[in-house]
């Protein structure tokens, strides 16, 4: 079986799995580097890392239309149910559960999680991934720590970091985080939607593949990457 991760620019995601369709982070409308149209997305499941509005994006409007189940930490989970999504789970900072795609951990990040509205929004986190044999990361919004080596240490075949710096890893950071990890296949996100994360993905690429044996990918908005 294959999965398949599409990039729709800053950090949002798609994979395909099965047939199964899950979004992460679905900021898209109001996304300058996003291709994809919100309205038309499939959806079965939205996984949101953490409550800042280039992250939620159009996850309530998403999850109305399609019937999407949104995964997500308890107090945000929460949020959403009150902004009328009828199916969300909530999952906690290493707290696993074995959804019908696959076995989804929410993992640390060290990051912020204020809601649009204002409202807290609970601890930040990222995804690791057990599906069809094989393992995803996704590192979401944070900084470096030394705990991705752990993750790492449970043999991670497709990583995505961010690499923006400013609000999240800076392309240096983001190097050491992906030679604890030791993926097999990399994908930059959260970078050059702004000036103020402008960076060069494939000169992070050149230093990544000259330290680390990956094989980053630094994909345009649209633009897919098999897992096999």
């Amino acid at each position: 079986m294959t999965t398949i991760l599409t990039y729709y620019g800053h950090a949002a995601l798609g994979l395909n799995i099965s047939g199964t369709n899950i979004l992460v982070d679905p900021f898209l409308s109001e996304n300058p580097a996003a291709t994809a149209d919100p309205a038309e997305l499939p959806a079965d499941f939205i996984l949101v890392s953490h409550g800042h509005g280039d992250h939620v994006g159009d996850t309530v409007t998403i999850a109305k239309r399609t019937g999407a189940t949104i995964i997500t930490n308890f107090e945000m989970a929460n949020w959403f149910s009150a902004q009328g999504a009828e199916n969300v789970h909530p999952q906690h900072l290493g707290g696993g559960f074995a959804h019908p795609f696959g076995y989804l951990k929410l993992t640390l990040a060290l990051h912020g999680s204020g809601l649009p509205d204002g409202s807290y929004g609970g601890n930040p986190c990222g995804f690791l991934l057990d599906a069809e044999g094989k393992k995803t990361y996704l590192a979401c919004d944070t900084g470096l720590f030394g705990d991705m080596a752990l993750i790492g240490a449970e043999g991670v075949d497709l990583a995505a970091v961010p690499i923006g710096d400013n609000f999240t890893m800076g392309p240096k950071d983001a190097l050491l985080a992906v030679a604890m990890i030791k993926p097999r296949m990399v994908v930059p996100i959260h970078y050059n939607t702004w000036d103020l994360i402008t960076q060069d993905a494939h000169e992070w690429k050149r230093a990544v593949e000259n330290r680390v044996d990956t094989t980053v990918f630094p994909l345009s908005p649209g633009e897919s990457l098999s897992i096999e």
